[in-house]
């Protein structure tokens, strides 16, 4: 386990997020060895059903990744305090609450799952396939949030590496199983939702594997199981905001795909095309951002007040360095990747995808800040001034989903992501100042206090 207490900050941070972002690259294979298998192999349609269920994904796994974020954050503040028998607690709380959320989210996305479909005016020539596809892969919400549940309780104790070698194997499997299921069994669609699935299922049992042979601190019984009504009350203080978050951001994705889905099959594969290129460029933003969590987390519980200022500081300077570079990147090279999704004679596709590039990569700097703000307020605890940016970000896009959207088409709807990243950086600044101001004034105090302690000696 790595402690981040000590050390450069900086290093720290860079050595922490880089498996983090190798990590986060193979989870983005999952879906973008759907998307590309499915593209060549089944066509435009299916291209564009199984990215018509991108934003109801989003709603609900987002919320199952969004809190067992926020369990995690409990883990990391009581490793940074070397509270043993805390962590093993929160470890186990952590585990009930992702199973009874887990059932629930199971129960009620797939009994509601075509109405919501049709809601968001998915086009009938999409519509079962989209359903056949997300179906298996809300079914599978149970690997989902195991994965996600045990690899971010290993990166709490300052391990980000781990994690990246079962995803690693688990994305082999997933391209292995997509090509056997969809080329030789002919299950369409649904292959690559069951591909993914039993991928995610093999990364949870290596996690388990992993903490139950290497990790002592995570070693639980049944006595950490007991019922503390106290304990339950930190986590979901924590945990469900930063669920509710994501799923806010996604109720927002959803508005938007239900106006793109009025625009024709050629809008919403361009959509998904670029949408996946576009999350691929902004994985280190993320990266830095996750990172940020787990270090103030841990520097908050060792009361290392003055690391949290030095690390945020530094890490907002890599951070916004690499969303000037990503952007430039996207502009100028994102067609070469939409070839990877599309045949070269779907010109329309890739028309649509540039303007998309050209719009977001631009701004992705304002990303970067909003990233590095949200998740080191999160690590400090302050979970409900990230959750009013999420529903900032929910009104913009919303305003680009039904006024831009009406009124430029898809140039408007591909503005949704800067105005909810620029939105949701106005509502996080005050509060972020704020914290920083209370951070300095402890710091000062502590050392103050330790040159007293000195001088008394």
């Amino acid at each position: 386990m790595k402690e981040l207490t000590r050390g450069n900050p900086a290093k720290l941070i860079i050595l922490f997020a880089l498996p983090l972002f190798v990590g986060n690259v193979f989870q983005q294979f999952y879906s973008m060895v759907d998307m590309v298998v499915v593209g060549q192999t089944l066509g435009k349609d299916a291209l564009a059903a199984v990215g018509a269920t991108s934003s109801v994904s989003f709603l609900i796994i987002g919320f199952a990744q969004g809190l067992t974020s926020g369990l995690s954050i409990i883990t990391a503040q009581r490793f940074g305090a070397k509270d043993t028998q805390g962590v093993r607690k929160s470890f186990a709380t952590s585990i009930l609450i992702s199973l009874a959320v887990t059932i629930v989210l199971t129960t009620l996305s797939l009994l509601f799952l075509r109405p919501l479909l049709l809601l968001m005016q998915t086009p009938p020539e999409l519509l079962n396939q989209a359903q056949e596809f997300i179906s298996v892969i809300l079914a599978g919400i149970f690997a989902s949030m195991s994965f996600n549940l045990l690899s971010n309780m290993v990166r709490a104790l300052g391990d980000s590496r781990t994690p990246l070698f079962f995803l690693a194997l688990a994305v082999v499997i997933n391209v292995v199983l997509d090509l056997i299921f969809i080329m030789y069994f002919h299950m369409g669609v649904a292959g690559a939702g069951f591909a993914t699935v039993i991928a995610q299922v093999f990364s949870s049992l290596m996690c388990i594997w992993f903490i139950r042979r290497k990790i002592p601190l995570l070693q639980i019984n049944r006595k950490h199981f007991s019922f503390d009504k106290e304990e339950f009350r930190i986590h979901l203080k924590s945990a469900l905001p930063m669920g509710f978050q994501s799923s806010i951001i996604a109720i927002g994705a959803v508005i938007l795909q239900s106006a793109l889905n009025t625009l024709g099959t050629d809008v919403v594969a361009a959509q998904t095309t670029a949408s996946r290129i576009d999350q691929l460029a902004i994985l280190p933003m993320m990266s830095f951002g996750i990172t940020m969590a787990t270090f103030t987390a841990q520097n908050l519980g060792a009361k290392e007040y003055g690391r949290i200022l030095q690390g945020v500081k530094q890490c907002l300077i890599m951070c916004i360095g690499f969303g000037i570079f990503a952007g430039i990147l996207v502009v100028t090279c994102g067609h070469f990747f939409v070839g990877l999704f599309v045949s070269p004679s779907e010109t329309r596709v890739f028309e649509l995808a540039q303007v998309y590039f050209n719009i977001n990569g631009s701004l992705y700097w304002i990303l970067a800040i909003l990233l590095v703000l949200r998740y080191t307020l999160q690590g400090l605890g302050q979970a409900k001034i990230p959750t009013l940016a999420g529903i900032m970000e929910l009104v913009m896009r919303s305003f680009a989903a039904i006024i831009l959207t009406h009124s430029f088409g898809f140039a408007g709807a591909s503005f949704a992501s800067p105005l909810a990243w620029i939105g949701s950086t106005v509502v996080l600044l005050a509060s972020y100042f704020a914290a920083m101001h209370k951070l300095k004034k402890l710091d000062q105090s502590q050392t103050f206090e330790l040159q007293q302690i000195k001088s008394e000696a």
